[in-house]
């Protein structure tokens, strides 16, 4: 601390003669709120150097069900794109093994049958059953 400010937050505690030295350490905790799961998540934290301890106050703030849906549609972008590199390495090698166009279009319409269901959704409780 400096000033009344915190200028550094460490993890550990500093060595015993730095302590002893007076460069303004003090012990700290983290306060977590309570979250719910898939609804919402950890934010931002405000210290509060008066209380002794010092408090990390963690905030919280609510996930909408469009965050969580363009979540689930990268997660079936991004397994569609392993299908399609897996068979491009296989279409790519020195081999005489060709890839699995029908794989691929397999994953494909996985793909688009997922994202359809996920934009179908309009609830979390919608989006919980994905």
């Amino acid at each position: 601390m400096k000033n009344g400010s915190v200028i550094e937050v460490w993890d550990y505690a500093p060595p015993v003669e730095e302590i002893e030295a007076g460069v303004g350490w003090c012990e700290a905790v983290e306060i977590f709120p309570d979250v719910i799961e898939n609804r919402e998540i950890i934010t931002t934290h405000t210290i509060n150097i008066d209380k002794s301890p010092a408090e990390i106050v963690w905030s919280k703030r609510a996930i909408t069900v469009d965050e969580r849906k363009s979540l689930l549609i990268r997660l079936a972008k991004g397994n569609f794109q392993e299908v399609v590199d897996d068979e491009l390495k296989v279409e790519l090698n020195d081999t005489d093994a060709s890839g699995d166009l029908e794989a691929v279009s397999a994953a494909k319409a996985v793909k688009d049958a997922r994202i359809a269901a996920i934009n179908a959704a309009t609830t979390h409780e919608e989006v919980d059953l994905l």
